[in-house]
C-alpha cells in the first residue's frame, strides 16, 4: 500500500507543477499581451483563447494534488460527532462513489478527446488549435484524480491512515 501511495503523491505533485507553470505562463501571456497593446500597438491575438487553454490545464492537473491535500471541500458537520470506524465506513462509501463519479467524467473526457481528434476538429479562433490537444489536460488531470481517489479509498478499507 505504501508504493501505491508513493506513486499517487508523486504522480499529484508532478501535475501540480505543471499546473504552476500553466499558471505562471497564464499570467505571462496576459501581461505581454496587456504591454503589448498598451505600449507597442501591438497584440499577440492568442491572448484570449490561450489564456483560457492555460487556465483549463491549470485546473485539472490541480486537482489530485488539492485532493491528496485536503484542499476539496468536505462537510464534516456530521462526522465529526461519529466514532473513527463510522467515520471511515462513510469514508469509504464517499471514496467509492467519488471514483465511479469521476472514472465516468474520465471517460466521457477521453471520448470528447478522441472524437475530436477522430473528426480533426479545430478551434474557430485565429490559431485554429486542434481541439484534441486543448482537451489532454481534462483526461490527463481526470485520470490523476481519480487515482488519488481510488487511493484514498483503498487506504480507507485497509484501515491504513
Amino acid at each position: 500500500m505504501l508504493w501505491l501511495e508513493n506513486l499517487n503523491t508523486k504522480l499529484s505533485k508532478g501535475g501540480a507543477y505543471i499546473s504552476s507553470i500553466l499558471f505562471v505562463s497564464l499570467v505571462v501571456l496576459i501581461m505581454t499581451e496587456i504591454i503589448g497593446r498598451s505600449f507597442f500597438d501591438y497584440s499577440t491575438m492568442l491572448a484570449d483563447e490561450y489564456s483560457g487553454y492555460f487556465y483549463l490545464g491549470s485546473v485539472f492537473f490541480g486537482l489530485a494534488y488539492t485532493f491528496n491535500e485536503g484542499g476539496h471541500i468536505r462537510i464534516n458537520i456530521v462526522t465529526s460527532r461519529l466514532t473513527k470506524n463510522s467515520q471511515r465506513l462513510i469514508d469509504i462509501f464517499a471514496g467509492i462513489l467519488a471514483t465511479s463519479i469521476l472514472s465516468y467524467a474520465l471517460y466521457y473526457g477521453y471520448l470528447l478527446m478522441e472524437d475530436s481528434k477522430e473528426m480533426e476538429m479545430l478551434s474557430e479562433a485565429v490559431s485554429e488549435t486542434p481541439l484534441w490537444l486543448t482537451q489532454v489536460p481534462i483526461t490527463v488531470g481526470m485520470t490523476l484524480f481519480v487515482f488519488a481517489s481510488l487511493v484514498f479509498t483503498l487506504k480507507r478499507i485497509f484501515n491504513d491512515k
